[in-house]
């Protein structure tokens, strides 16, 4: 079997130093469709350096680039292939607002391996501190289809109740056919998400958009509409990737206002709604 669980999980974790400039947050801001209007205040706010608020989603690209869904499938006691890989989910915990520009320090390991039956999943854990303490803590779900089957832990269930009622607040935001193109250069060189054939190889009809730029897109559509454009406000921010997104689709995002929450669905327009973003929770401060 490629994944040997006790071995990945007996892996010592790795930790290197990681820093990033207000260059990058700008190029990640304008990844996931920042910048429109370009003279807009609001959206100045994510381009302009001289003001620049960080989206705490930059934590999921900010250093080396390489997201958990690539470089968990380097780990000791991992070895398979990119074209059976997905996204399965992300949850990003913020332990004070993200600086502009830094250096930091940042600890990768396995925190888990589930057995799902017809697939894998692992749960690649970054936690990242600089000199004055804890910035944030990534989990990312890397789904791994046809790794199952050893009799290993199946992992709690994530799902949630969807929300209930009408949502507080609906908005559309568009994705640029070359969205994906100028995500990627944030540091996701997966070519799932730029090369036709290889897209093809993994099943798809054509070249699909990285979940993580989905995630940013829908954590900025909640900050702008109802926190106010205030980046700080965000405590934590978990999903599961519930299916795809092509690059020139629209994005329709459903907010539903809780008790220091909210409740996010994201579903593609020009596909009947299809779902893409599920069991989403902004926790606020």
């Amino acid at each position: 079997m490629p994944i040997d669980a006790a071995k990945a999980l007996a892996a010592e974790p790795r930790t290197g130093a990681i820093s990033w400039t207000t260059k990058d947050v700008q190029l990640y801001h304008l990844g996931i469709g920042a910048g429109i209007p370009a003279t807009d205040p609001d959206e100045l706010r994510y381009t302009l350096e001289s003001r620049l608020h960080v989206l705490p989603s930059f934590a999921t690209v900010a250093g080396s680039g390489a997201p958990g869904v690539i470089s968990g499938l380097s780990m000791p006691g991992v070895e398979v292939e990119l074209a059976k890989v997905l996204h399965g989910g992300q949850t990003l915990e913020i332990h004070r607002a993200l600086p502009a520009e830094g250096t930091a320090r940042a600890t990768n390991r396995l925190a888990a391996v589930y057995d799902k039956g017809k697939a894998a999943v692992l749960v690649l854990r970054t936690e990242v501190a600089d000199a004055d303490g804890p910035l944030w803590t990534n989990d990312a779900q890397i789904f791994v289809r046809g790794e199952g089957g050893w009799g290993g832990d199946r992992g709690p269930s994530t799902r949630l109740d969807p929300p209930t009622g009408e949502p507080d607040r609906t908005v559309e935001r568009p994705i640029r056919e070359d969205q994906a193109l100028l995500y990627r250069l944030s540091g996701d060189w997966n070519p799932l998400h730029a090369d036709p054939e290889f897209a093809k190889r993994a099943g798809f009809d054509r070249p699909i958009l990285h979940g993580l730029c989905t995630y940013g897109m829908t954590l900025k559509a909640v900050v702008d509409t109802l926190l106010g454009g205030d980046v700080s406000r965000v405590r934590s921010y978990a999903t599961r990737f519930a299916g795809v997104v092509f690059p020139g689709e629209t994005l329709r995002i459903r907010m539903w206002r809780g008790d220091g929450r909210v409740r996010v669905a994201v579903s593609a327009v020009e596909r009947d709604d299809a779902p893409v973003l599920a069991d989403t929770v902004v926790e606020l401060f």
